[in-house]
């Protein structure tokens, strides 16, 4: 393994666990916006920062992350009683839980990548499973909330991920080094979202003339 993999590695590593606290933090500011319990709070939060890599290492047969390293426990069950404590303060600090949860964004969508080309996925399936890791921890967020999923109908949320997770296979399939394929695939995320936010972009919204008779 090279100097360059393990530099690469562990800067994911410390992101992978910074976006872990950001989206159990902000599960956490969800569920008490619906005036849950704690128990409920905790759930919420739990979904939101180990759903979408649960799933994934569901779908592949993969041991489940979280169940192989307690660490990320740790990090679920500081997060949710600091949100708690703090949840006045921590309601201005949207701008840094924002930039925390679009650094997940970018790294789930390459850890989930990564994952499914070690197992020997395609490429494609690669990209649903970097896609899926860091899109449906907030889909279960906000169905557990009674919330239509944000990425359902607001923000260009997934659509990121997808044209991410294919520049990091164009660039592969170049012959581009690994940590520069990971970095500017983080960075190409980030910018985007940010983007997105700025200038409100969205998909079409699609729906169906209501042509039934009324009585």
């Amino acid at each position: 393994m090279t100097q360059n993999t393990v530099d690469t590695n562990l800067l994911l590593t410390i992101l992978d666990l910074s976006g872990v606290w950001s989206f159990a933090v902000s599960g956490s500011l969800t569920a008490m916006q619906k005036r849950m319990d704690f128990f409920g709070v905790l759930i919420v939060a739990f979904a939101t920062a180990f759903g979408g890599g649960t799933i994934r290492d569901i779908l592949i047969n993969r041991p489940v992350f979280w169940m192989h390293n307690e660490a990320y426990l740790y990090i679920l069950f500081i997060a949710t009683p600091v949100a708690i404590i703090f949840r006045n303060y921590l309601q201005y600090l949207r701008k840094t839980l924002f930039f925390f949860d679009t650094i997940g964004l970018g790294v789930y969508t390459v850890i989930g990548m990564q994952i499914g080309f070690t197992w020997g996925y395609s490429p494609m399936l690669a990209i649903c499973l970097g896609t899926l890791t860091a899109c449906f921890g907030g889909v279960l967020r906000d169905l557990l909330c009674s919330e239509i999923p944000l990425i359902f109908h607001r923000e260009i949320y997934a659509s990121i991920c997808i044209v991410g997770g294919a520049g990091y296979v164009t660039m592969m399939y170049f012959g581009v080094s690994e940590t520069v394929t990971v970095l500017v695939t983080l960075f190409a995320i980030i910018i985007a979202r940010f983007i997105v936010v700025r200038y409100k972009l969205s998909l079409p919204m699609l729906h169906l003339k209501d042509n039934m008779p009324h009585a």
